[in-house]
């Protein structure tokens, strides 16, 4: 029931996106979203029926590589998806944006709001990520990497037509919206930094951030290249506001000390495990 929840949710705002900023501006997204656009665009065919012209195929070719489960719930997001556009369109009045800037960002946010909310339910909002996955099983390339070319074919195939080349660089700006968007509903808005500390008074370090900071970590032990030295290293896990912090108490106790700071783009689980972590 969560699941349909989502993915009833996202298709929603997918058809939002396209009805309400990116048809009106003719930007495209990517996917099958982005193909029904272009044929809307080419040919009078409403863009709900344009997308189940795509999907229907596509799911076809792809219906015996995913699981029955999948499949049942890509079909619905897809349908409700394209009915909803269509509905839209014909009932709702669509206001007028006269800023492409405005119909780009929004667009592309509510594209990938749906898209990651679809995503989340375990289903598909297009037929081109499943195809794209075939594809990736027979070749050398990701996924990702497929779904990109597609993008920009896409891209390059409305520039062609309109022979306007804003229209490819707004476009491209909604597709890198739209994929930043659904990379934080899938991996969630992370503030943590993992930092790994080097030095030579790692002991002093380590009781620095840990009565000062009243931050615990972890002490691993690492080698060079050659695995002729040891090397013991300092894990910590800390909110990104506290890294200034940080790095004035470290270097502080040792200027000479290597800090290499990550960002924690997914985590799993209570993230005060890592910072709990008791120090020798």
């Amino acid at each position: 029931m969560k699941k349909y929840l989502l993915i009833t949710t996202g298709s929603i705002l997918l058809a939002v996106a396209i009805s309400f900023f990116l048809l009106p501006a003719q930007i495209v997204t990517g996917g099958t979203p982005g193909m029904g656009i272009l044929l809307h665009l080419i040919f009078p065919v409403p863009v709900g029926v344009a997308m189940l012209l795509i999907n229907i195929p596509l799911l076809l070719i792809g219906i015996k590589f995913i699981d029955s489960g999948f499949a049942a719930r890509s079909i619905y997001a897809m349908v409700l998806t394209a009915v909803a556009v269509d509905l839209f369109n014909l009932y709702l009045p669509i206001p007028e944006i006269h800023s492409m800037l405005l119909s780009t960002l929004y667009g592309g946010m509510f594209a990938g709001l749906g898209v990651g909310l679809v995503l989340k339910g375990s289903a598909s909002a297009g037929g081109t990520t499943i195809v794209a996955k075939i594809i990736a099983n027979y070749t050398h390339l990701k996924p990702a990497q497929i779904l990109l070319i597609m993008d920009s074919l896409i891209i390059l195939t409305i520039g062609l037509i309109f022979k306007d080349m804003e229209k490819i660089l707004w476009s491209m700006i909604s597709i890198y919206v739209t994929a930043q968007v659904i990379d934080r509903i899938l991996t969630g808005i992370v503030t943590e930094k993992t930092i790994n500390i080097v030095s030579t008074q790692l002991e002093e370090i380590a009781q620095a951030i840990s009565t000062q900071m009243n931050r615990d970590g972890s002490i691993l032990t690492g080698q060079n290249l050659t695995g002729e030295h040891t090397k013991q290293i300092l894990f910590v896990v800390i909110d990104a506001r506290h890294i200034n912090q940080l790095k004035e108490l470290v270097l502080g106790i040792d200027d000479m000390a290597l800090m290499v700071t990550m960002e924690a783009s997914e985590m799993v689980g209570d993230s005060r495990i890592a910072r709990n972590l008791r120090l020798p």
